[in-house]
């Protein structure tokens, strides 16, 4: 295999507010995405930054009568602790308030200016006369000018609109609550049309996006003129002064991406590695992880910046969704807007890192943290299917040992270390959900080989000392094996298997050679089950008491209440064909129910369900929602049948119908349910 040299980014933390949860749905994934290639051989470096600039931390030092300085160094050092506390490991941790980061700006603005793609106008800006300066994109809320929506940013609206703040319907200063008025500043621009055909070609034809995001840029903004980019401020402004325009700031989003390669020059220096091997080198590989809210920026603004200035443009933009707490937006109210301190000190970092990781697919897809799953999941998956399988073991072979050969199994090993290379696929691909699942099958397997042979059965027998022997030894091969698999998710745990076993694996390729002859050493606990009492600590520890808090996060939940993503749509868009009212008749919609529901064992996909429409009329149907739904709570339920669909022979029997249901597949089905009322036989109009 050949060894890649891979420089991964996760989004800059701004340095004006503390860690939560939500934040840690990206560095987690990022971390472990990293931690994967390492323990693959390669020459993997991650790197991050607090992001420091803007009129928010201006105003602050203002405040709390402190320097910009004093300000963005506490919080640094904040940052840098919570992501310790959940074991994320960065190569290097920098800051965009740098002289690196100072330093590349200035080059990647001389190589624009040269370019001929810069732009200055003066501009009617927001300023806030009780604050005394112009308003930032995000300290102006106000109505959307496409959608309507209200309570939006300046800059953009969470229907993926983007625009001025000047164009907000009713803006509000978010700094004081007055009405801001417009003055005039001299600004520079980026004249990113100019660059369309570039990156028309690039988004498209790359294969540095996920499909999603391609479509959504093809059909949002490049179907159209790339409006300029607005990157500077007028003074007062907490950033870097512009060279060649004095009072002038570049806007905090100029540097703020900048700060990658800034992070990376500060670790260059320090640990004397070749810059230009990273960030000019074409046989290096440029990973970015983002949350999709900061897509537009990293996908078209970005790539026109390295792509002028002479960078290596990404080789992949990794793009998740945002994460929602039993289903809700995370609020102080209900105390689920958990910061990463408050759960640090309540529950094992072990429980997130690997709760996340069976969530996060490697499409831009919310994720949601049910805490009754989340208890449930771990409790279940950690320690009643990998940690069980050493304490079931360790504790009859601290005497002797592993055998010195190793013993026959069936192929169970062998099988596992197959399933090592769809493993690795999963990782690569950052599809940690697909990579957990086929662990967990690996554990489920394993599991049921040490319940067959029950060792604790055969510890008093001195007749079967040697068998019980290789049952262990057998056992604890297979727990290695996972624990390897895990160990990008789980590194406590793996340390803790070395020191179990004796061993050390510092490279993906042990899993496929079983571990013999060595001494077991005495066995201790490896971690404990997530407790109810954990849960309830950190979610009052979260919730928010101040009462004008508690009737602002209850105006949000209002405003937001229907706020339905456009992810679904941008997916799967609207076809462009159209139906006549004469073909919509033709398909027979009905209301059935669910008589008998179950397994198809021969199908991964399929259940077989009897529908009946009333009276005798019934139907035999296959649906694949196996992953969604188990048969024993379809039973009775009400669904949408198309009734005249010609039957269609299968392998495991005769299909007669199929149920309507929505969703892109696998565990994510969701069948149509007609409203209450409705009786089998109705058919829908």
């Amino acid at each position: 295999m050949k060894k890649r040299k891979i420089l991964v980014t996760s989004a800059l933390p701004y340095a004006n507010g503390h860690i939560h949860i939500g934040h840690l749905v990206e560095y987690l994934q990022t971390d472990i995405w990293v931690r994967f290639q390492k323990l693959r051989g390669h020459d993997c470096r991650y790197f991050c930054a607090d992001d420091t600039h803007g009129t928010a931390i201006m105003l602050r030092a203002k405040k709390e009568g402190k320097t910009e300085t004093e300000i963005i160094n506490t919080m640094q050092k904040s940052h840098e602790k919570d992501f310790a506390a959940l074991e994320i490991a960065f190569d290097h941790y920098g800051s965009t308030n740098s002289e690196e980061n100072r330093q590349i700006c200035g080059e990647i603005w001389a190589a624009v200016r040269k370019s001929g793609i810069i732009a200055e106008r003066d501009v009617e800006q927001l300023y806030d006369d009780q604050a005394n300066t112009f308003l930032p994109d995000r300290f102006v809320r106000g109505t959307c000018p496409k959608c309507g929506k209200k309570d939006q940013y300046g800059d953009n609206c969470e229907c993926g609109a983007t625009y001025s703040p000047t164009d907000l319907i009713d803006p509000v200063s978010t700094i004081t609550g007055a009405t801001p008025v417009l003055r005039i500043a001299r600004h520079l621009f980026v004249e990113l049309e100019k660059e369309h055909k570039f990156l028309n070609d690039w988004t498209a034809n790359s294969g540095s996006l996920q499909p999603e995001v391609s479509n959504y840029l093809a059909g949002q903004f490049l179907n159209e003129p790339l409006r300029p980019w607005d990157v500077s401020r007028p003074a007062p402004y907490f950033g870097f002064e512009i060279p060649d325009s004095p009072g002038n700031y570049w806007y905090v989003w100029f540097d703020a991406p900048i700060g990658y390669i800034a992070s990376t020059l500060d670790w260059c220096k320090k640990t004397g590695s070749d810059f230009n091997s990273w960030w000019r080198d074409p046989n290096a590989e440029i990973h970015h992880f983002i949350g999709k809210d900061i897509a537009y920026f990293h996908t078209l603004f970005w790539p026109a910046l390295l792509k002028i200035s002479g960078f290596n443009l990404p080789t992949r933009v990794h793009v998740h969704g945002f994460l929602t707490v039993n289903g809700e937006k995370m609020s102080k109210r209900n105390g689920t807007f958990i910061l990463a301190a408050d759960y640090a000190k309540h529950l094992s970092p072990s429980y997130l890192r690997y709760y996340y990781a069976s969530k996060l697919s490697n499409r831009n897809e919310d994720i949601d943290l049910n805490l009754d799953e989340f208890e449930n999941k771990v409790n279940s998956d950690l320690i009643g299917k990998v940690v069980n399988l050493a304490s079931r073991t360790a504790k009859f072979v601290e005497k002797t040992g592993l055998s010195q050969s190793y013993p026959n199994d069936n192929g169970l090993f062998q099988k596992a270390a197959e399933t090592g290379v769809e493993i690795a696929d999963a990782y690569d691909q950052a599809d940690l959900a697909r990579a957990m699942r086929l662990i967990m099958e690996c554990a489920d397997r394993a599991n049921k080989f040490i319940d067959d042979h029950a060792p604790w059965t055969l510890k008093n027998d001195a007749a079967k000392r040697q068998l019980l022997q290789e049952i262990c030894t057998i056992g604890l091969n297979l727990f290695r094996q996972l624990t390897i698999y895990l160990a990008p998710v789980l590194p406590t745990l793996a340390k803790q298997t070395e020191e179990l076993l004796h061993d050390t694996f510092t490279h993906w390729d042990n899993s496929s050679q079983p571990l013999v002859g060595t001494p077991v050493a005495p066995f201790t606990h490896m971690m404990t089950r997530v407790s109810k009492e954990g849960i309830k600590a950190i979610i009052e520890c979260s919730k928010e008491t101040d009462a004008a808090d508690h009737a602002d996060d209850a105006n949000a939940a209002i405003q937001d209440q229907w706020n339905d993503s456009a992810e679904s749509l941008e997916a799967e868009p609207l076809t462009a064909e159209k139906i006549s009212i004469d073909d919509f008749v033709k398909v027979d919609l009905r209301v059935a129910r669910i008589l008998e529901a179950k397994e198809v064992p021969e199908a991964k996909k399929l259940l077989q369900l009897t529908l009946s429409f009333g009276g005798n009329e019934r139907r035999n149907v296959f649906a694949g929602i196996k992953a969604a739904y188990k048969p024993e709570d379809l039973v009775g339920r009400l669904v949408v049948c198309v009734a005249n669909l010609a039957p269609r022979q299968m392998k495991f029997g005769l299909s007669e119908g199929m149920i309507v249901a929505a969703g892109p597949g696998g565990s994510d089905v969701f069948l149509m349910s007609p409203d209450s009322g409705a009786k089998p036989g109705m058919r829908l109009h």
